[in-house]
């Protein structure tokens, strides 16, 4: 008798097959939301390579998706831990710890010696995706790191920075900070693999004191090296403090193992248990009803489920097509003097550049003195800075401009290059876009930017902007959670719309974080529900995250008649029928127009902000596209680059920039020597940007000055209130 086990999980399917305690076969794949089908695949090789038979063989499930796969196979489930702890005593009786990190939870098993065997105490986590596979892979995507690259990537004799551990989101975010700091992306893997390590050593052992041996199991403890390094170095330095004593001659790999076979330990574990319940277990079903599932009953079962096509029927979707199918044929443009005029640029006329350097993209424009778009390139961030805003000068200086007169940058990465490549100004990122979409539509009332890390909505009377909400810290309703969810489907991010539209129906997925939304994916995929259709789902969520779950905006009624979308994300035409179907819904009679420079809506605001320094005949203080083009800079992050300015310590960068005449920091701790100009990043208050006390009063003069020029009302009225107040008394 044969007995097979297989592990369904949130992103790999893994299978064992084994007869009298002799492995016959195993396999291990993604399954990219397909579990059925990933599984019906390994049981017709298992019956054609290997002679697993219906109504003689046992098999066992185990895994987040084995719960509706089981009766469908004949199969028992066996829960996700009891596989593990089954396969850990049975191989290595001496271990005392185990930590499991899957695609998106973590299993943590501690064993303690008891009379006739173990007594074993479990945690798990599978709620957030702080701390787990996913969590690595979506930061080491957004860094454009390859697998094979990541599996190489180390731990050990890197700088280490703070990044959060306890929320992928959040995570995220720290990573896209220090990366626009221009902290090397070596830097910034090994830290998430030292978060990651972090994250289970605190939430996941409840305060127990670890006992060698750890076994280290799943996909991300065996590919990623690093990850591995991390472990050692915390587990034997935790041991060291807590003063637990260590096997004479015991040393890290000994005492720290991860099997050959860390992916297989769950199946293995149903195949310990099959030997223990063979009798009373069910037999091998074949594999007709499964078959059936996925050819009928699931698309039966989402029919009761699944709500309307997120592109309508088809009179619907031509007359969205006509509509917003392409954004310069907006309807109702109040500016028709700003025009993109095409033909070889004017060598000798001084044009105005623009650029937004955004999280997760670079744009820059070319405007002329009269506001004609001349030029425009829209690039992926290469992840880093200084690297993005050489390829927009690079592209920019290729299209033939070489008088430049003015340049002004917004973004994430304005204040990091700011001096660096001599701009006129840094706009914020909020007035940038305003202006953009005042300059299109004059009587705009709200503006909805979704960009790749934040959302913005802004609204406006008049034409100034009285409220406006944001939106940075999570990744509900932006651009990058829909990019990173087509790219674990395989899906190029230009085709995610027409596959979206493909769609003829898509399950309900839950408003709110993130995290919990990739949770909601995860079970939807596990009913059975396609890429398309889970594409389409998120489309239409997208618009309940933007303005109820980020914008607390719940009567859009009340906000104004006139919307304009703009932001990369609004490129996507599925996200665009998202929103318009939401706010008519809402909003029956207001007008929604979609900005035609979407993505480049930021850098326009940004050019047209600094036409100011143009018209007031100042010169420009941008450096030359050949001083730009021939940037050489170093980065450092240490103890030495911390600011104890304040009780909060930031953990600055120092990026030293060689610049022609620069004076150099031969003082600092982090000596930079004479055509070296420093930047700071990093700092969380002015007080940051310097290293010493003279610069420092410096700094506070400045404040003062401000507080003198604009103080503040508010402290004003109060303190008149309680001088009148002590009078009367």
């Amino acid at each position: 008798m044969k007995i097979a086990g297989i592990d369904v999980g949130s992103t790999t399917v893994k299978a064992v097959l084994a007869e009298n305690d002799v492995i016959l076969w195993q396999d291990y794949q993604r399954h990219h939301t397909r579990q059925a089908e990933k599984v019906l695949e390994f049981l017709n090789r298992m019956e054609a390579e290997c002679g697993l038979r219906p109504g003689r063989d046992i098999l066992f499930l185990t895994g987040s998706g084995a719960g509706f796969i089981a009766p469908l196979v004949g199969s028992k489930i066996i829960q996700e831990v009891v596989a593990v702890a089954a396969a850990v005593e049975k191989l290595h009786p001496d271990v005392r710890f185990v930590s499991e990190i899957g695609g998106e939870d973590m299993k943590t098993i501690f064993f303690t010696a008891a009379p006739g065997g173990h007594s074993k105490q479990v945690y798990m986590q599978s709620a957030c995706s702080g701390g787990t596979g996913t969590f690595i892979e979506k930061a080491a995507k957004k860094l454009q790191i390859g697998p094979d690259e990541l599996a190489a990537m180390r731990h050990t004799g890197l700088s280490l920075h703070k990044i959060s551990s306890k929320c992928g989101i959040f995570a995220e975010a720290d990573a896209n900070t220090l990366l626009k700091s221009g902290v090397p992306v070596s830097e910034i893997i090994a830290s998430l693999f030292d978060a990651v390590v972090c994250q289970n050593l605190a939430t996941m052992t409840k305060g127990n004191t670890l006992a060698p041996t750890v076994l280290l199991l799943g996909g991300p403890n065996l590919f990623f090296a690093g990850l591995q390094e991390a472990w050692r170095h915390h587990l034997m330095k935790f041991w060291a403090e807590r003063g637990v004593p260590l096997p004479e001659g015991g040393d890290a790999g000994s005492l720290i193992q991860v099997p050959e076979q860390a992916l297989y330990y769950a199946s293995l574990g149903c195949i310990e248990v099959g030997r223990a319940e063979a009798a009373s277990s069910p037999t091998y079903a074949g594999r007709d009803r499964l078959r059936w599932w996925i050819d009928k009953g699931q698309h039966e079962e989402k029919a009761k489920q699944g709500g309307r096509a997120l592109a309508g029927d088809a009179t619907e979707m031509a007359e969205f097509r006509l509509r917003y199918g392409d954004p310069k044929r907006t309807f109702g443009l109040r500016a028709p003097s700003f025009r993109r005029r095409d033909g070889p640029p004017d060598a000798e006329q001084a044009v105005i550049i623009g650029c937004d350097l955004g999280s997760t993209t670079s744009k820059a424009v070319v405007l002329s003195q009269d506001s004609d778009i001349l030029f425009s390139c829209y690039s992926q961030s290469r992840g880093n800075p200084i690297e993005d805003a050489q390829l927009l000068m690079r592209q920019i200086r290729g299209a033939g401009f070489h008088t430049v007169g003015a340049l002004a940058l917004t973004g994430y990465g304005k204040d990091l290059l700011n001096d660096i490549l001599g701009a006129d100004m840094a706009v914020v990122e909020t007035v940038a876009h305003a202006e953009a979409a005042r300059h299109f539509f004059p009587d705009v009332d709200v503006i909805c930017d979704v960009g790749g890390c934040d959302v913005k909505i802004m609204l406006l009377r008049q034409g100034m902007v009285v409220d406006f909400r944001l939106n940075s810290q999570c990744s509900s309703g932006n651009g990058a959670f829909l990019q990173g969810v087509a790219e674990r489907y395989g899906v190029p991010l230009e085709d995610y719309a027409e596959r979206a539209f493909q769609a003829k129906s898509m399950p309900s997925l839950a408003m709110g974080c993130g995290v919990f939304l990739q949770s909601d994916i995860v079970n939807q995929q596990r009913k059975g529900w396609s890429c398309d259709e889970i594409m389409a789902s998120l489309a239409a969520v997208l618009p309940v995250n933007v303005w109820v779950y980020a914008g607390q905006l719940h009567n859009l009624r009340s906000i104004g008649g006139k919307f304009i979308l703009q932001g990369g994300t609004h490129r996507n035409l599925a996200v665009v029928k998202a929103q318009v179907d939401f706010i008519r819904k809402k909003a029956p009679e207001a007008e929604i127009f979609v900005h035609p420079y979407a993505g480049e809506a930021g850098a326009i605001g940004a050019a047209l902000c600094a036409r100011e320094t143009l018209e007031s005949g100042s010169p420009s203080r941008f450096r030359g596209f050949e001083l730009i083009d021939a940037l050489d800079y170093q980065s450092t992050t240490s103890k030495d680059t911390v600011c104890h300015w304040c009780a909060c310590n930031c953990q600055r960068t120092f990026v030293d920039v060689q610049i022609p005449g620069a004076e150099g920091r031969p003082w600092s701790k982090v000596p930079a020597a004479p055509g070296w100009e420093r930047v700071i990043s990093g700092n969380s208050c002015p007080k940051g940007m310097v290293e010493d006390a003279s610069e420092l009063r410096l700094i506070k003069q400045e404040l003062e000055e401000k507080r003198r020029e604009r103080p503040n009302v508010a402290d004003m009225v109060r303190d008149r209130a309680f001088r009148q107040c002590k009078a009367t008394v």
